[in-house]
């Protein structure tokens, strides 16, 4: 295998064969693009493991996803695809930017499901992109932005309503997506505490409550644990033994 490239929390390795690539997760943990940086124990077999349930789960629901199997606690080989530049934010609930950039009271429930597009940039500091600018950037054409608006919808509705038999609510999460060897569009990267915001709907205290990487973003200490949380209860869901 040879590396074929590094981000903050994953790395991508090539196979023996051009159309499949191995993911390494890893524990390193960054905010506030990378600006902060530390290590979540165990973060990267939790995240891996959700992300694989996930993806196998979101399958059934004929959601085509570049998942193929989890040779490893950390490793997933998925599909080659050629990453469309675009973080695909949906919003249940107002949080983190959404509050900082509208002056919204953080947990006020949103009347329908904000979808949101922000350009896959740390340099320019991942700016929120209008329909146009995205179309004169030619980051995806108008066809694909119907698709991919149309796919975060159906993602978020599977996805609130199986969080919620985790007793787990969706606030918001992050979706990338990727184009295969034929052009068809597939759901990419991964689903885990790392890109969802999930709150315990057994908690009341908004610190208490916070079950993602806000816990790291704002030094909320117990991060595994919550990680661990979601792990235990997403697999328990789905009738997977944790390993």
């Amino acid at each position: 295998m040879e590396k074929l490239y590094e981000g903050k929390a994953k790395i991508l390795y090539t196979t023996e064969d051009p159309e499949i690539l191995l993911t390494q997760f890893k524990d390193d943990a960054t905010a506030f693009n990378a600006l902060k940086r530390g290590t979540i124990q165990g973060k990267g077999e939790i995240n891996c493991a959700i992300s694989s349930a996930l993806f196998q789960w979101l399958g059934t629901k004929g959601i085509t996803t570049h998942f193929i199997d989890q040779p490893a606690p950390t490793q997933m080989r998925v599909r080659a695809v050629k990453i469309i530049p675009l973080e695909v934010v949906v919003r249940n609930i107002a949080a983190g930017s959404l509050c900082r950039q509208t002056g919204l009271p953080e947990g006020k429930i949103l009347p329908f499901p904000l979808v949101e597009f922000y350009l896959k940039n740390d340099a320019l500091g991942d700016p929120l992109l209008t329909r146009d600018r995205l179309l004169i950037l030619e980051l995806a054409t108008a066809e694909q932005l119907e698709q991919l608006q149309t796919l975060a919808q159906q993602i978020n509705q599977y996805l609130r309503e199986f969080f919620a038999t985790c007793q787990i609510t969706l606030v918001d999460f992050k979706l990338e997506f990727g184009l295969d060897s034929q052009g068809k569009l597939l759901l990419a990267d991964e689903i885990s505490p790392d890109t969802c915001r999930l709150w315990d709907q057994q908690k009341n205290d908004p610190q208490e409550r916070v079950l993602d990487k806000d816990r790291f973003r704002r030094d909320l200490g117990e991060v595994e644990s919550a990680y661990q949380q979601v792990q235990q209860r997403v697999l328990a869901q789905l009738g997977i033994e944790a390993t």
